[in-house]
């Protein structure tokens, strides 16, 4: 159905809690095709704009009673995991409108040995790789090939942090034991894929899909260590920027024909065709543009640079995405640049404490072309706002130049405190 016939509004479902539902429901919050919005399970600063239920993103069948009860016109399932576990599958089944990939095409994200043989057997551009079943088998390669660093990634899902480039054969050693033995990351590291290592600048690029057409959004560079300098550990992202400023007119066009397009017309080939926001993280290598990895969804935070960036209605590019019309709309995008900053809690990735209070995110709000997502918050005494996760905030900042909004978004993390914060020095400004 239509929703456009009678300019009735939409009441959307968003699964998930983090900072890029934020980011998604913020978006959807503009248009004045927006109805109710919920969110599962929502956070402090996304019950501002939606009613949070108390559903866990991974309970597929809360979900879908969620949807009924609320009788909404359309679910955007957001993250990884629920994606991998069917939940669009479950929804459609029931009837129920649905935005993401069903589960054979989300699986891209959900396993590296899939989507390392798509590239292969399609000759989109990536590293050279092997894929091991076995630590003693991998760990025998790895000694044989002695070439470092050495990219070792766990098969399947690991929010964010499964991927180990390891500096000598002691570093890849301790890496594949901790992923295929101890399986640090579950059964997500049954399978490991031992890869080259490629260099050049990083570049991300989000796109909208029906299956067919496939229309990039603006680009994106993310940080994923945990410290300044890129040092540290891999974490789920410490902050991002837009645009990329090495992804050129000409890159942009190399890499709708040798890596967009055929990626999709491959799923497709594949039965297993794309329907959603895919997500392409690339390397600018001296030999051209080549995929470090695909993910199901937008990034996170990815997702908080970019949609700010974007003029076109959202509900409307998601109703073209689910009816299969996607050529049919222009998507247009604002000038400018946008950085997020994450604020983060002292010791993430690793062990951090929760439940401390937040001051100053009102006078923050306030601030011109500043917005505060809310990555890991929720509610304590007194509707305090508190931290409840690793990544806590996402402030992002838009200007008409990227140093111009990385100033300002450092200038709104510093009017924002909490026990431990932790947040990088750097974001915007190691490119």
């Amino acid at each position: 159905m239509n929703n456009n016939i009678n300019n009735r509004k939409t009441d959307v479902l968003v699964v998930g809690g983090g900072g890029r539902e934020h980011a998604i429901i913020k978006k959807l919050s503009d248009s004045p095709r927006a109805g109710r919005l919920y969110a599962a399970p929502g956070n402090a600063g996304i019950a501002a704009l939606a009613h949070c239920l108390p559903v866990k993103a991974t309970d597929t069948e809360g979900i879908v009673a969620a949807a009924k009860a609320n009788a909404v016109d359309l679910v955007f399932v957001a993250p990884d995991d629920p994606l991998m576990l069917g939940t669009v599958d479950r929804l459609i089944q029931e009837g129920i409108r649905a935005f993401g990939p069903k589960r054979n095409a989300a699986l891209i994200e959900g396993s590296k040995v899939f989507s390392k043989g798509l590239m292969k057997k399609y000759g989109i551009p990536t590293a050279s790789y092997e894929v091991f079943a076995s630590s003693g088998e991998a760990l025998a390669y790895i000694r044989e090939r002695d070439n470092y660093p050495a990219v070792i990634k766990a098969d399947g899902l690991a929010l964010g942090k499964g991927a180990v480039i390891a500096g000598d054969f002691s570093g890849a050693a301790e890496a594949v034991r901790s992923i295929m033995d101890d399986r640090v990351f579950g059964e997500s590291g049954r399978h490991i894929v031992v890869e080259e290592f490629m260099t050049g600048p990083e570049v991300t690029v989000l796109a909208f899909t029906d299956g067919k057409t496939v229309i990039p959004m603006v680009s994106s560079q993310d940080h994923k260590r945990a410290q300044d300098g890129d040092k540290g550990l891999n974490t789920g992202g410490m902050g991002a920027f837009s645009p990329s400023l090495h992804y050129t007119p000409e890159i942009a066009e190399r890499c709708m024909r040798e890596i967009y397009i055929p990626t999709i017309k491959a799923m497709a080939a594949e039965g297993r065709p794309f329907s959603g926001v895919i997500y392409f993280q690339m390397m600018l290598t001296q030999t051209g543009p080549r995929v470090v990895e695909y993910n199901a969804r937008f990034g996170d935070p990815e997702a908080q640079v970019v949609l700010p960036r974007l003029k076109t209605d959202l509900i409307d590019i998601i109703d073209a995405v689910i009816d299969g019309r996607l050529s049919e709309i222009d998507i247009e995008w604002k000038e400018g640049a946008a950085a997020c900053v994450v604020i983060a809690s002292g010791g993430y990735p690793l062990k951090y404490g929760k439940g401390y209070e937040i001051s100053g995110l009102e006078s923050v709000g306030n601030m011109d072309n500043v917005y505060v997502y809310h990555a890991g918050t929720s509610f304590g005494d007194n509707s305090a706002v508190i931290t409840a996760g690793g990544r806590v905030l996402g402030v992002t900042a838009e200007a008409a130049t990227l140093d111009a909004a990385v100033e300002l978004a450092y200038k709104a993390v510093s009017g924002i405190s909490f026990r431990d914060m932790h947040y990088r020095r750097d974001i915007g400004r190691t490119i």
